[in-house]
């Protein structure tokens, strides 16, 4: 089994605090370190749940904070959907674990220019930390092996008619990124929206009965109610799984190679992910967009790492 070294970029987030779980533990990864940016929370408040989630699971990685408001646009929460903490439902302990002294964009950029081009960037938050790090060493861009993300549709948006939360949230970040030429896995939310938490999944790991499967009990109670509520959906989905998900076992998944490009105009589509799935612009692939996955065997997976905790 390859192993893929990592960096998790993270807005931590319900979805968020999944794929941490499933990160730390799972044999196909190496987890080198979790950097944090403000999305569905302010800074102040994804910084705290990522350590708590951290400490939580006794996950023992590097914690770094970075970009506290988008590149360019005002910023926004997903306050509807996480709640005030951007992490509500679950109830931490009195929290110990502390953040490194390095700035998350520093230890991107050091992380890959000393690596020998094998390391993976897997951003499942608006893109600013990945933006800023790639515009202040642009050296990084030629060692990051591919970057997986989770962000932007090929159809429909969730946050605006045309946009997805993460690509709206800072959309000249989202097109920094794309324009880099690194090669890109991008998990719209065609494919995460496939990944619906239904109350038998949440039982079915709340009965592996751990402290994972707690924790991914009290996470996705909430948005179970709070996807329901606000989309419609038959289940809060755990958008940012998917991501590490794919890492662990590409064959679940049906990808699309297209060119994409990213709405930075300012009218009603901007932050929209333009994908070009029939290939009519004639330019070359630089992405490639998750389609369909298979629910059983992603489900699978997400027990696997849950059963790898005490």
């Amino acid at each position: 089994m390859e192993k893929h070294r990592i960096i998790l970029d993270c807005d931590p987030g319900h979805d968020d605090a999944i794929a941490i779980l499933m990160a730390a533990k799972h044999p196909a990864i190496e987890l080198l370190g979790i950097t944090i940016v403000a999305g569905n929370q302010t800074l102040d408040k994804t910084l705290v749940n990522g350590l708590n989630v951290c400490q939580q699971l006794g996950i023992d990685v590097p914690v770094y904070s970075g970009m506290p408001l988008p590149i360019l646009r005002k910023q926004f929460v997903a306050d509807m959907i996480h709640g005030e903490s951007g992490l509500d439902g679950p109830v931490f302990g009195p929290l110990t674990k502390k953040p490194e002294n390095k700035h998350a964009v520093n230890f991107i950029i050091e992380s890959l220019m000393a690596s020998d081009g094998d390391i993976s960037l897997v951003p499942v938050g608006p893109l600013s930390n990945i933006g800023i790090a790639m515009r202040m060493e642009p050296h990084i861009i030629p060692k990051i092996k591919e970057i997986v993300l989770m962000g932007g549709a090929y159809g429909l948006g969730n946050l605006s008619p045309a946009a997805e939360f993460n690509f709206l949230a800072d959309p000249e970040a989202a097109h920094i990124v794309f324009t880099s030429g690194v090669p890109i896995v991008m998990m719209g939310l065609d494919l995460t929206n496939q990944t619906a938490c239904t109350m038998d999944i949440i039982e079915r790991m709340e009965a592996v009965g751990n402290v994972a499967g707690k924790l991914f009990g009290d996470i996705m109670r909430f948005t179970y109610k709070t996807q329901h509520d606000i989309l419609g959906l038959a289940g809060g989905p755990v958008h940012d799984a998917t991501c590490i998900g794919y890492l662990i076992d590409p064959t679940a998944y049906t990808l699309k190679e297209m060119y994409t490009e990213i709405d930075i105009a300012g009218g009603p589509s901007y932050g929209r992910s333009v994908c070009d799935f029939f290939g009519v612009s004639g330019k070359q692939a630089n992405s490639k967009v998750g389609i369909t996955l298979d629910n059983d065997h992603f489900w699978n997976l997400v027990e696997e790492c849950i059963r790898m905790y005490p």
